[in-house]
């Protein structure tokens, strides 16, 4: 119970951290019909919910995964930070449909439906981003075009 109370209550100031470095996000003049501090604090704001129901409400019997666990989490962990790292260089589609592709393989061990599922995932989110919502990314490598 206190292992989930101290979790908690880290979440919640790291969420607030985010927030501030948020709030420090230059708008100019011509930004994205949304701006770019709306996601940041939306992502704060669900962490925060989080966070207060481990704080007030703690699992009484927390069980610890098994070691295969951690080690899939693990390397779902490196694949995201893959991904944040690649997303500026290769543009957004390239990027988020091996993300999206490993990680469904990871869930259900078949290579056909990953793939399909990243590649419906990188375009399908593309999209929704950047015709729907209006957001300004870049669907490719610049170098490309």
């Amino acid at each position: 119970m206190a292992a989930d109370r101290i979790f908690g209550a880290v979440m919640i100031v790291l969420a607030l951290g985010y927030v501030l470095s948020a709030m420090n996000i230059q708008t100019s003049f011509i930004s994205d019909p949304v701006g770019p501090r709306v996601f940041p604090y939306m992502v704060a704001a669900v962490v925060i919910v989080c966070s207060l129901v481990m704080v007030l409400k703690p699992d009484p019997d927390a069980d610890w995964p098994a070691p295969l666990m951690l080690l899939k989490i693990g390397a779902a962990l490196a694949v995201l930070i893959g991904y944040a790292l690649t997303i500026r260089a290769m543009g957004f589609i390239i990027p988020t449909v091996i993300a999206s592709a490993v990680l469904s393989y990871m869930i259900s061990p078949r290579a056909v439906p990953a793939a399909l599922a990243g590649l419906g995932l990188g375009v399908g989110l593309y999209v929704l981003f950047k015709v729907v919502l209006g957001l300004g990314l870049v669907a490719l490598p610049r170098g490309w075009f």
